[in-house]
């Protein structure tokens, strides 16, 4: 299959939420290269950005999942080439 490249940005205004996140980032760990997290504590979310690898189905399962949680804002790019 052929897999692309992208970033998943993730903004979490319901911090409650946080271990769910985790949860399910933990259990796409095959196709997550990079994550760097950014508690805003100012405005009390917490931004986070994921570098993926993967095929669109795995790519599209994880955000779905994400997609999913209450107070969650989650949006992706990918690259429009395949490696």
């Amino acid at each position: 299959m052929d897999k692309r490249i992208g970033v998943i940005g993730i903004v979490i205004e319901d911090v409650s939420h946080i271990n769910e996140v985790n949860d399910i980032l933990h259990q796409y760990g095959n196709i997550i290269i990079g994550r760097m997290g950014v508690p805003y504590k100012e405005k009390g979310i917490n931004v986070i950005s994921i570098i993926v690898d993967g095929t669109n189905d795995e790519i599209g399962a994880l955000t779905g999942k994400l997609g999913k949680i209450h107070g969650l804002s989650v949006k992706s790019a990918l690259s429009k080439k395949n490696y």
